[in-house]
Protein backbone atom coordinates (compact mmCIF):
# COMPACT_ATOMS: atom_id res chain seq x y z
CA UNK A 1 0.00 0.00 0.00
CA UNK A 2 1.23 3.12 -0.98
CA UNK A 3 1.55 5.98 1.64
CA UNK A 4 0.84 9.78 1.10
CA UNK A 5 4.45 11.20 1.17
CA UNK A 6 4.33 13.47 4.25
CA UNK A 7 5.45 17.33 3.05
CA UNK A 8 7.32 18.86 5.59
CA UNK A 9 7.84 23.26 5.55
CA UNK A 10 11.47 24.33 4.71
CA UNK A 11 13.59 24.46 7.87
CA UNK A 12 13.87 28.25 8.81
CA UNK A 13 17.43 29.93 8.31
CA UNK A 14 18.79 30.17 11.93
CA UNK A 15 21.21 33.79 12.24
CA UNK A 16 23.97 32.26 11.01
CA UNK A 17 22.66 31.67 7.74
CA UNK A 18 20.70 34.82 7.51
CA UNK A 19 21.17 36.71 4.18
CA UNK A 20 22.65 39.98 4.31
CA UNK A 21 23.39 43.07 1.97
CA UNK A 22 27.01 41.72 1.74
CA UNK A 23 26.34 38.14 1.70
CA UNK A 24 24.74 36.25 -1.86
CA UNK A 25 20.87 35.53 -2.48
CA UNK A 26 20.00 32.36 -1.40
CA UNK A 27 19.92 29.43 -4.17
CA UNK A 28 15.98 29.20 -3.95
CA UNK A 29 13.37 31.76 -3.36
CA UNK A 30 12.54 31.37 0.32
CA UNK A 31 9.29 33.40 -0.50
CA UNK A 32 6.94 31.00 -2.32
CA UNK A 33 3.88 32.80 -3.75
CA UNK A 34 0.48 31.10 -4.94
CA UNK A 35 -2.42 32.54 -6.96
CA UNK A 36 -5.47 32.78 -5.28
CA UNK A 37 -8.47 34.60 -7.04
CA UNK A 38 -6.11 36.14 -9.31
CA UNK A 39 -3.88 37.71 -6.82
CA UNK A 40 -0.74 36.78 -5.45
CA UNK A 41 -0.48 36.02 -1.71
CA UNK A 42 2.93 35.90 0.08
CA UNK A 43 4.01 33.36 3.16
CA UNK A 44 6.47 34.76 4.97
CA UNK A 45 8.53 33.34 7.90
CA UNK A 46 9.42 36.02 10.62
CA UNK A 47 12.91 34.74 10.56
CA UNK A 48 14.73 37.88 9.28
CA UNK A 49 15.19 40.13 6.15
CA UNK A 50 16.39 38.61 2.75
CA UNK A 51 18.99 40.02 0.79
CA UNK A 52 16.81 42.54 -0.95
CA UNK A 53 14.62 43.51 1.86
CA UNK A 54 18.36 44.23 3.83
CA UNK A 55 19.40 46.36 0.94
CA UNK A 56 15.87 48.09 0.84
CA UNK A 57 16.05 48.73 4.38
CA UNK A 58 19.56 50.03 4.12
CA UNK A 59 18.39 52.69 1.08
CA UNK A 60 15.20 53.33 3.22
CA UNK A 61 17.94 54.78 6.41
CA UNK A 62 19.69 56.20 3.76
CA UNK A 63 17.12 58.32 2.35
CA UNK A 64 15.78 59.06 6.08
CA UNK A 65 19.34 60.29 7.09
CA UNK A 66 19.17 62.11 4.36
CA UNK A 67 16.20 63.89 4.32
CA UNK A 68 17.36 64.71 8.23
CA UNK A 69 20.42 66.68 6.80
CA UNK A 70 18.40 68.75 4.38
CA UNK A 71 15.65 69.33 7.62
CA UNK A 72 18.55 70.50 10.07
CA UNK A 73 20.61 72.31 6.96
CA UNK A 74 17.34 74.25 5.77
CA UNK A 75 16.30 75.30 9.05
CA UNK A 76 19.54 76.66 10.14
CA UNK A 77 20.79 78.38 7.20
CA UNK A 78 18.62 81.92 8.02
CA UNK A 79 19.63 81.36 11.56
CA UNK A 80 23.47 81.45 10.74
CA UNK A 81 23.03 85.26 8.74
CA UNK A 82 20.84 86.80 10.55
CA UNK A 83 22.71 86.16 14.47
CA UNK A 84 26.07 86.83 12.73
CA UNK A 85 25.10 90.45 11.43
CA UNK A 86 23.69 91.07 15.43
CA UNK A 87 26.56 89.77 17.11
CA UNK A 88 28.62 91.93 14.38
CA UNK A 89 27.12 94.78 15.46
CA UNK A 90 27.22 94.03 19.60
CA UNK A 91 31.06 93.71 18.83
CA UNK A 92 31.35 96.60 16.96
CA UNK A 93 29.02 98.74 19.08
CA UNK A 94 31.82 101.37 20.37
CA UNK A 95 33.31 101.96 16.98
CA UNK A 96 30.17 102.23 15.38
CA UNK A 97 28.85 104.80 17.90
CA UNK A 98 32.04 107.03 17.23
CA UNK A 99 31.13 107.49 13.59
CA UNK A 100 27.57 107.62 13.80
CA UNK A 101 26.90 109.36 17.05
CA UNK A 102 29.50 111.39 18.32
CA UNK A 103 29.27 112.67 21.76
CA UNK A 104 31.82 114.17 23.65
CA UNK A 105 31.30 111.49 26.29
CA UNK A 106 32.15 107.67 25.42
CA UNK A 107 29.79 106.34 27.62
CA UNK A 108 26.94 108.35 25.98
CA UNK A 109 28.08 107.29 22.48
CA UNK A 110 28.09 103.73 23.20
CA UNK A 111 24.28 104.09 24.62
CA UNK A 112 23.15 105.98 22.13
CA UNK A 113 24.73 102.57 19.51
CA UNK A 114 23.29 100.37 21.98
CA UNK A 115 20.09 102.33 21.95
CA UNK A 116 19.81 101.95 17.84
CA UNK A 117 20.46 97.78 18.96
CA UNK A 118 17.57 97.72 21.27
CA UNK A 119 15.62 99.56 18.23
CA UNK A 120 16.02 96.47 15.81
CA UNK A 121 14.59 93.93 18.63
CA UNK A 122 11.47 96.68 19.24
CA UNK A 123 10.35 95.60 15.65
CA UNK A 124 10.63 92.14 16.06
CA UNK A 125 7.10 91.62 17.94
CA UNK A 126 5.85 93.32 14.22
CA UNK A 127 7.93 90.73 12.44
CA UNK A 128 6.80 88.05 14.31
CA UNK A 129 3.16 89.54 13.31
CA UNK A 130 3.89 89.82 9.95
CA UNK A 131 5.98 86.17 9.27
CA UNK A 132 4.23 84.43 11.59
CA UNK A 133 0.74 84.75 9.68
CA UNK A 134 3.04 84.26 6.35
CA UNK A 135 3.70 80.74 8.00
CA UNK A 136 0.16 79.91 9.03
CA UNK A 137 -1.53 80.72 5.54
CA UNK A 138 1.10 80.44 3.14
CA UNK A 139 3.47 77.72 4.50
CA UNK A 140 6.93 77.68 6.95
CA UNK A 141 9.44 77.97 3.31
CA UNK A 142 7.54 81.19 1.93
CA UNK A 143 8.27 82.75 5.62
CA UNK A 144 11.92 81.45 6.14
CA UNK A 145 12.68 82.37 2.78
CA UNK A 146 11.69 85.84 2.97
CA UNK A 147 12.81 86.02 6.32
CA UNK A 148 16.43 85.65 4.97
CA UNK A 149 16.30 87.90 2.10
CA UNK A 150 15.47 90.56 4.25
CA UNK A 151 18.27 90.23 6.84
CA UNK A 152 21.03 90.10 4.03
CA UNK A 153 20.62 93.37 2.17
CA UNK A 154 20.70 95.87 5.78
CA UNK A 155 23.65 93.76 6.46
CA UNK A 156 25.32 94.64 3.59
CA UNK A 157 24.07 98.43 3.80
CA UNK A 158 25.57 99.24 7.30
CA UNK A 159 28.84 98.31 5.95
CA UNK A 160 28.81 100.96 3.42
CA UNK A 161 26.71 103.77 5.02
CA UNK A 162 28.87 107.12 4.98
CA UNK A 163 29.21 108.15 8.46
CA UNK A 164 28.11 111.33 10.20
CA UNK A 165 31.05 113.63 9.70
CA UNK A 166 30.23 113.05 5.92
CA UNK A 167 26.74 113.38 5.82
CA UNK A 168 25.87 114.34 9.09
CA UNK A 169 22.32 113.27 11.10
CA UNK A 170 21.46 111.58 7.82
CA UNK A 171 23.78 108.87 8.62
CA UNK A 172 22.25 107.90 12.27
CA UNK A 173 19.15 107.75 10.26
CA UNK A 174 19.88 105.36 8.06
CA UNK A 175 21.48 103.48 10.52
CA UNK A 176 18.30 103.26 12.53
CA UNK A 177 16.33 102.32 9.41
CA UNK A 178 18.46 99.62 8.49
CA UNK A 179 18.45 98.04 11.99
CA UNK A 180 14.64 98.47 11.94
CA UNK A 181 14.35 96.38 8.76
CA UNK A 182 16.83 93.65 10.17
CA UNK A 183 14.41 93.75 13.49
CA UNK A 184 11.45 93.06 11.31
CA UNK A 185 13.31 89.87 9.50
CA UNK A 186 14.67 88.38 12.85
CA UNK A 187 11.10 88.50 14.26
CA UNK A 188 10.12 85.60 11.91
CA UNK A 189 13.29 83.70 11.89
CA UNK A 190 14.26 81.57 14.65
CA UNK A 191 11.04 80.71 15.71
CA UNK A 192 9.65 79.52 12.65
CA UNK A 193 13.06 77.82 11.48
CA UNK A 194 12.46 76.26 15.08
CA UNK A 195 8.95 75.59 14.79
CA UNK A 196 10.06 73.54 11.17
CA UNK A 197 12.48 71.75 12.61
CA UNK A 198 10.12 70.04 15.19
CA UNK A 199 7.68 69.94 12.91
CA UNK A 200 9.89 68.15 10.26
CA UNK A 201 11.29 65.81 13.03
CA UNK A 202 10.86 61.98 13.85
CA UNK A 203 8.97 60.35 16.41
CA UNK A 204 11.11 60.80 20.00
CA UNK A 205 13.81 63.46 18.52
CA UNK A 206 11.98 66.91 18.66
CA UNK A 207 14.28 68.00 21.35
CA UNK A 208 17.66 67.12 19.43
CA UNK A 209 15.95 68.50 16.17
CA UNK A 210 14.94 71.61 17.57
CA UNK A 211 18.28 72.53 18.90
CA UNK A 212 19.64 73.35 15.76
CA UNK A 213 17.56 75.87 15.47
CA UNK A 214 20.19 77.26 18.27
CA UNK A 215 22.83 75.63 16.37
CA UNK A 216 22.49 77.66 13.85
CA UNK A 217 22.12 81.09 15.70
CA UNK A 218 25.45 80.28 17.89
CA UNK A 219 27.10 79.31 14.68
CA UNK A 220 26.28 83.19 13.19
CA UNK A 221 27.65 84.32 16.21
CA UNK A 222 30.38 82.25 16.85
CA UNK A 223 31.08 82.81 12.76
CA UNK A 224 30.43 86.78 13.54
CA UNK A 225 32.54 86.64 16.76
CA UNK A 226 35.26 84.70 15.08
CA UNK A 227 35.64 86.79 11.88
CA UNK A 228 35.60 90.14 13.95
CA UNK A 229 38.55 88.44 15.87
CA UNK A 230 40.39 87.83 12.86
CA UNK A 231 40.02 91.63 11.96
CA UNK A 232 40.68 93.04 15.24
CA UNK A 233 44.23 90.98 15.02
CA UNK A 234 45.32 91.84 11.33
CA UNK A 235 44.50 95.70 12.28
CA UNK A 236 45.61 98.30 13.94
CA UNK A 237 43.68 100.19 16.43
CA UNK A 238 43.78 103.12 14.05
CA UNK A 239 42.41 101.45 11.12
CA UNK A 240 39.90 99.13 12.36
CA UNK A 241 38.30 102.08 13.87
CA UNK A 242 38.76 104.69 10.64
CA UNK A 243 37.51 101.33 8.32
CA UNK A 244 37.69 98.19 9.80
CA UNK A 245 34.67 97.51 11.43
CA UNK A 246 33.15 97.71 8.22
CA UNK A 247 34.35 94.32 6.76
CA UNK A 248 32.28 92.11 8.91
CA UNK A 249 28.86 93.53 7.39
CA UNK A 250 30.59 93.57 4.11
CA UNK A 251 31.15 90.27 3.93
CA UNK A 252 28.13 89.29 5.80
CA UNK A 253 25.79 89.55 2.36
CA UNK A 254 27.67 86.20 0.93
CA UNK A 255 26.18 84.19 3.91
CA UNK A 256 22.44 85.60 3.34
CA UNK A 257 23.42 84.72 -0.48
CA UNK A 258 24.18 80.81 0.28
CA UNK A 259 20.84 80.83 2.75
CA UNK A 260 18.39 82.20 0.30
CA UNK A 261 20.24 79.72 -2.04
CA UNK A 262 19.53 76.64 0.78
CA UNK A 263 16.09 78.15 1.57
CA UNK A 264 14.67 78.76 -1.63
CA UNK A 265 16.23 74.97 -3.09
CA UNK A 266 16.06 72.86 -0.15
CA UNK A 267 12.85 73.21 1.63
CA UNK A 268 10.25 71.04 0.04
CA UNK A 269 7.28 71.90 2.66
CA UNK A 270 5.24 74.57 1.21
CA UNK A 271 2.20 74.54 3.14
CA UNK A 272 1.20 74.67 7.03
CA UNK A 273 0.80 71.17 8.29
CA UNK A 274 -2.56 69.97 7.59
CA UNK A 275 -3.71 68.02 10.80
CA UNK A 276 -5.72 70.82 11.51
CA UNK A 277 -7.82 73.23 9.74
CA UNK A 278 -5.93 76.15 8.92
CA UNK A 279 -7.27 79.24 10.53
CA UNK A 280 -8.66 82.61 8.12
CA UNK A 281 -7.45 85.12 10.52
CA UNK A 282 -3.52 83.83 12.30
CA UNK A 283 -3.47 87.15 14.06
CA UNK A 284 -6.93 87.83 15.73
CA UNK A 285 -6.97 83.79 16.52
CA UNK A 286 -3.00 84.65 18.02
CA UNK A 287 -3.99 87.25 20.19
CA UNK A 288 -6.80 84.94 22.06
CA UNK A 289 -4.14 82.47 23.18
CA UNK A 290 -2.78 85.66 25.52
CA UNK A 291 -2.03 83.45 28.36
CA UNK A 292 0.45 80.93 26.32
CA UNK A 293 1.77 84.34 24.44
CA UNK A 294 2.90 85.04 28.76
CA UNK A 295 3.79 82.45 29.60
CA UNK A 296 6.59 82.39 26.52
CA UNK A 297 7.59 86.36 26.96
CA UNK A 298 8.26 84.57 31.03
CA UNK A 299 9.76 81.30 30.01
CA UNK A 300 12.38 83.06 27.47
CA UNK A 301 13.51 85.52 30.37
CA UNK A 302 16.60 84.34 31.26
CA UNK A 303 17.63 83.20 27.72
CA UNK A 304 16.98 87.11 26.86
CA UNK A 305 19.10 88.48 29.41
CA UNK A 306 21.22 85.48 29.42
CA UNK A 307 22.53 85.55 25.98
CA UNK A 308 22.90 89.33 25.38
CA UNK A 309 24.26 89.55 28.53
CA UNK A 310 27.14 86.92 28.45
CA UNK A 311 27.72 86.56 24.50
CA UNK A 312 26.91 89.97 23.12
CA UNK A 313 27.61 92.71 25.55
CA UNK A 314 30.18 90.86 27.76
CA UNK A 315 32.97 91.92 25.33
CA UNK A 316 32.54 95.41 25.69
CA UNK A 317 32.62 95.06 28.98
CA UNK A 318 35.72 93.22 29.43
CA UNK A 319 37.23 95.96 27.70
CA UNK A 320 35.82 99.08 29.28
CA UNK A 321 35.41 98.01 32.86
CA UNK A 322 38.42 94.92 33.01
CA UNK A 323 40.43 96.96 29.85
CA UNK A 324 41.33 93.95 28.10
CA UNK A 325 42.23 94.27 24.39
CA UNK A 326 39.62 93.98 22.09
CA UNK A 327 41.37 91.10 20.21
CA UNK A 328 41.93 89.25 23.75
CA UNK A 329 38.27 89.88 24.90
CA UNK A 330 36.94 88.69 20.98
CA UNK A 331 38.96 84.91 21.74
CA UNK A 332 37.52 84.46 24.92
CA UNK A 333 33.94 85.10 24.06
CA UNK A 334 34.88 83.29 20.50
CA UNK A 335 35.85 80.39 22.66
CA UNK A 336 33.19 80.19 25.12
CA UNK A 337 30.84 80.33 21.98
CA UNK A 338 32.76 76.92 20.80
CA UNK A 339 31.69 74.93 23.54
CA UNK A 340 28.20 76.57 23.91
CA UNK A 341 27.46 75.38 20.22
CA UNK A 342 29.24 71.66 20.94
CA UNK A 343 26.48 71.38 23.95
CA UNK A 344 23.34 72.78 22.31
CA UNK A 345 22.56 69.24 20.12
CA UNK A 346 23.49 66.98 23.11
CA UNK A 347 21.41 68.44 25.83
CA UNK A 348 18.37 68.42 22.99
CA UNK A 349 19.14 64.75 22.65
CA UNK A 350 18.96 64.33 26.69
CA UNK A 351 15.84 66.84 27.01
CA UNK A 352 14.52 63.42 24.41
CA UNK A 353 15.53 61.35 27.19
CA UNK A 354 14.81 62.69 30.36
CA UNK A 355 12.66 65.27 29.72
CA UNK A 356 12.31 69.24 29.10
CA UNK A 357 11.57 70.15 32.65
CA UNK A 358 14.14 68.59 34.44
CA UNK A 359 17.14 70.19 31.96
CA UNK A 360 15.13 73.90 32.28
CA UNK A 361 15.27 73.57 35.76
CA UNK A 362 19.10 72.89 36.01
CA UNK A 363 19.43 76.28 33.64
CA UNK A 364 17.49 78.37 35.24
CA UNK A 365 18.03 77.48 38.57
CA UNK A 366 21.84 77.52 37.72
CA UNK A 367 21.49 80.96 36.15
CA UNK A 368 19.63 82.21 39.51
CA UNK A 369 22.21 80.51 41.90
CA UNK A 370 25.79 81.09 39.97
CA UNK A 371 24.98 84.63 38.06
CA UNK A 372 27.08 86.81 40.59
CA UNK A 373 29.62 84.11 41.28
CA UNK A 374 30.50 84.13 37.36
CA UNK A 375 30.11 87.91 36.94
CA UNK A 376 33.14 88.01 39.75
CA UNK A 377 35.33 85.42 37.73
CA UNK A 378 34.23 87.70 34.71
CA UNK A 379 35.94 90.53 36.35
CA UNK A 380 39.28 89.36 37.43
CA UNK A 381 42.19 90.28 36.47
CA UNK A 382 43.80 86.98 35.23
CA UNK A 383 42.31 86.07 31.51
CA UNK A 384 42.32 82.43 32.56
CA UNK A 385 39.76 83.05 35.13
CA UNK A 386 37.49 84.68 32.88
CA UNK A 387 37.62 82.05 30.63
CA UNK A 388 36.30 79.81 32.95
CA UNK A 389 33.46 82.30 34.19
CA UNK A 390 32.29 82.73 30.64
CA UNK A 391 32.43 79.23 29.96
CA UNK A 392 30.05 79.00 33.46
CA UNK A 393 27.66 80.52 31.78
CA UNK A 394 28.05 78.68 28.20
CA UNK A 395 27.07 75.43 29.79
CA UNK A 396 24.26 77.11 31.78
CA UNK A 397 23.21 78.51 28.76
CA UNK A 398 23.02 75.73 26.73
CA UNK A 399 20.87 73.74 28.71
CA UNK A 400 18.23 76.39 28.23
CA UNK A 401 18.70 76.73 24.49
CA UNK A 402 19.24 72.88 23.59
CA UNK A 403 16.10 72.92 25.39
CA UNK A 404 13.75 75.65 24.71
CA UNK A 405 13.06 75.55 21.01
CA UNK A 406 10.93 71.99 21.12
CA UNK A 407 9.35 72.98 24.59
CA UNK A 408 7.72 75.97 22.92
CA UNK A 409 6.84 74.28 20.37
CA UNK A 410 4.92 71.82 22.45
CA UNK A 411 3.60 74.90 23.92
CA UNK A 412 1.71 76.30 21.44
CA UNK A 413 -1.28 75.17 19.34
CA UNK A 414 -0.66 74.25 15.54
CA UNK A 415 -3.34 76.15 14.12
CA UNK A 416 -1.66 79.73 15.15
CA UNK A 417 1.66 77.83 16.19
CA UNK A 418 4.17 80.45 14.05
CA UNK A 419 2.27 84.00 15.19
CA UNK A 420 1.76 82.48 18.83
CA UNK A 421 5.11 81.57 19.08
CA UNK A 422 6.91 84.17 17.25
CA UNK A 423 4.85 87.11 19.01
CA UNK A 424 5.76 85.76 22.46
CA UNK A 425 9.09 84.72 21.27
CA UNK A 426 10.09 88.37 19.68
CA UNK A 427 8.24 90.10 22.67
CA UNK A 428 10.12 88.88 25.28
CA UNK A 429 13.15 89.19 23.26
CA UNK A 430 12.34 92.97 22.24
CA UNK A 431 12.00 93.93 25.88
CA UNK A 432 14.18 92.28 27.76
CA UNK A 433 17.24 90.92 25.34
CA UNK A 434 17.30 94.11 23.53
CA UNK A 435 17.75 96.58 26.31
CA UNK A 436 20.14 93.99 28.27
CA UNK A 437 23.72 95.43 26.96
CA UNK A 438 22.17 99.31 26.91
CA UNK A 439 20.69 98.75 31.04
CA UNK A 440 23.65 97.10 31.66
CA UNK A 441 26.06 100.26 31.22
CA UNK A 442 23.53 102.28 32.62
CA UNK A 443 23.64 100.49 36.05
CA UNK A 444 27.20 100.29 36.34
CA UNK A 445 27.82 104.02 35.62
CA UNK A 446 24.26 104.67 38.28
CA UNK A 447 25.98 102.06 40.58
CA UNK A 448 29.12 102.66 40.56
CA UNK A 449 29.32 98.58 41.05
CA UNK A 450 31.11 96.53 38.30
CA UNK A 451 29.08 93.24 39.09
CA UNK A 452 25.44 95.08 39.15
CA UNK A 453 24.87 93.57 35.76
CA UNK A 454 24.56 89.81 37.17
CA UNK A 455 21.32 91.06 39.31
CA UNK A 456 19.19 91.72 35.89
CA UNK A 457 20.58 88.44 35.21
CA UNK A 458 19.50 86.76 38.44
CA UNK A 459 16.10 88.28 38.06
CA UNK A 460 14.95 87.06 34.75
CA UNK A 461 16.62 83.72 36.07
CA UNK A 462 13.73 83.58 38.83
CA UNK A 463 10.98 84.87 36.70
CA UNK A 464 11.94 82.11 34.15
CA UNK A 465 11.89 79.35 36.89
CA UNK A 466 8.58 80.31 38.32
CA UNK A 467 7.07 79.40 34.98
CA UNK A 468 9.21 76.35 34.23
CA UNK A 469 8.03 74.66 37.29
CA UNK A 470 4.46 75.32 36.15
CA UNK A 471 5.49 73.06 33.14
CA UNK A 472 3.41 70.07 31.98
CA UNK A 473 6.07 67.30 30.92
CA UNK A 474 5.40 66.91 26.86
CA UNK A 475 8.45 65.60 25.83
CA UNK A 476 6.62 61.80 25.47
CA UNK A 477 3.43 63.22 24.01
CA UNK A 478 3.40 63.38 20.41
CA UNK A 479 2.57 66.77 18.63
CA UNK A 480 -1.20 65.43 17.27
CA UNK A 481 -1.51 64.11 21.06
CA UNK A 482 -0.43 67.46 22.49
CA UNK A 483 -2.60 69.21 20.51
CA UNK A 484 -5.70 67.33 21.35
CA UNK A 485 -5.22 67.59 24.83
CA UNK A 486 -4.95 71.32 24.61
CA UNK A 487 -8.29 71.44 22.38
CA UNK A 488 -9.72 69.17 25.79
CA UNK A 489 -8.31 71.80 27.72
CA UNK A 490 -9.59 74.82 26.22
Amino acid sequence: MLRRPISRAPAKPNNATRATCSSPAPASNPYPSKRRSGKIAHRRWSAGPTFTQGCWGLGMNSKRLTGERRVIIAGIAGNVMEWYDFSVYGYFAANIGRHFFPAQNAVSSLIAAFGVFAAGFLMRPLGSLLFGHIGDKMGRKAALTASVALMAIPTFLIGALPSYQQIGVTASVLLVLMRLLQGLSVGGEYTISSIFLVEQSVAGRRGFFGSFAEVGACSGVLLGSALSALVTSALDRAMLDSWGWRIPFLIGVTVGIVGLYIRRHVIEESAPQSRQQKTSSPIREALTEWRTILRLIGLGAVGAVGFYMSFVYVTTYLRQIDHIAQSTALDINTISMAVLLLLLAPVGALSDRCGRKPVLLVATGGMLLMAWPLFWMLHHSAAFVILLGQIGFAVLSACFWGTIPATMVELVPERVRCTVLSLGYNTGMAILGGLTPMVAVYTIKRSQYDLSPAFLLMAAAAVSLVVVTALRETYKISLPGIAAAQAEAA
